[in-house]
């Protein structure tokens, strides 16, 4: 079996679908495909049991990705290990806001005890670069949100969480369960800087052009809300003060923590931070946390 074989299969595993695994893989589906019917003709068994919703794990599939995920590993490990002997033994992470996301927490405990020759340095950055530095060549790699323009770079969706309006306790609207977006139509909202990633500006301010304070920083953003009520939106389950309410809504997109690097960077340092990251973020749960970054325009 080769190690891409095995990669493939642990991504339409953990994806339950040809289609996403394709995504994530960033490949088409036919050979995707022929891939895993391949792999299954080696085993002499089914490994997916297929359906137009998806795929499930048979039996022998379940057995199969235990020893993939370990091989996975541990052939990420020689390469780190070789990548060291050869001087190559420290990345440069980029996160964005804070560290304080539980998934990331996870990260960090699993990465230093599969890979304790790693020297991981973090690159703090503000609200007004989704990458982190990662164009600048300030980073090897970044664990920040989407969306932004992806062009020239590699994104992996490590979890989607909903999203809230944060608005001041007091506010008319902050008792309610939930809002649509069309009833904060006449409120001023966050903006960034003028060069912010367009994209990124978009999603925050959830598709329309709006006006408002300029912010860099999340202390900023918390700021604005508790002087002048500005509205700001968060991904849910943020420790905020007390003189601030977060209220689910309705019709906003979910946020997307994701981890980025360079297209066609062959480091494998990258790789097995990556793959260690998919791992403490799967084993957390979608939504169950918070991502980098606490509150967002």
């Amino acid at each position: 079996m080769e190690l891409r074989t095995l990669h493939y299969f642990v991504a339409v595993a953990e994806e339950r679908h040809f289609g996403r695994a394709a995504t994530r893989l960033h490949m088409s589906q036919p050979p995707l495909s022929r891939a895993i019917k391949r792999l299954e003709a080696d085993v002499g068994a089914l490994l997916f049991a297929r359906s137009p919703a998806g795929v499930a794990l048979t039996p022998v599939g379940t057995v199969l990705l235990d020893e993939a995920r370990a091989l996975l590993d541990h052939a990420d490990r020689v390469r780190v290990r070789v990548s060291a002997a050869a001087g190559a033994a420290n990345l440069t992470v980029g996160i964005l806001g804070d560290g304080t996301d539980p998934g990331m927490s996870r990260l960090a405990a699993a990465y230093r005890r599969s890979h304790p020759g790693i020297d991981i340095r973090i690159r703090d950055t503000d609200l007004t670069d989704p990458t982190c530095g990662l164009r600048a060549g300030l980073v090897d790699v970044a664990l920040t949100r989407a969306p932004f323009d992806e062009t020239a770079l590699t994104v992996r969706v490590l979890r989607t969480d909903p999203v809230g309006v944060v608005l001041r306790a007091d506010d008319p609207l902050a008792g309610r369960e939930r809002l649509r977006l069309a009833e904060l139509s006449d409120r001023r909202w966050f903006q960034f800087p003028r060069g912010t990633d367009p994209i990124w500006q978009s999603y925050w301010n959830a598709g329309r052009l709006r006006e408002g304070p300029v912010v860099r920083a999340v202390q900023e953003c918390v700021q604005a809300v508790l002087w002048n009520g500005t509205v700001g939106l968060a991904p849910l389950g943020h420790d905020l003060p007390a003189e601030l309410a977060v209220v689910p809504l309705a019709d906003m997109a979910p946020s997307r923590v994701v981890a980025v690097w360079n297209e066609g960077d062959t480091n494998p340092l990258i790789r097995s931070f990556v793959e260690s990251a998919t791992a403490a973020y799967r084993h957390w749960g979608d939504g169950a946390g918070l991502g980098p970054g606490r509150i967002k325009s």
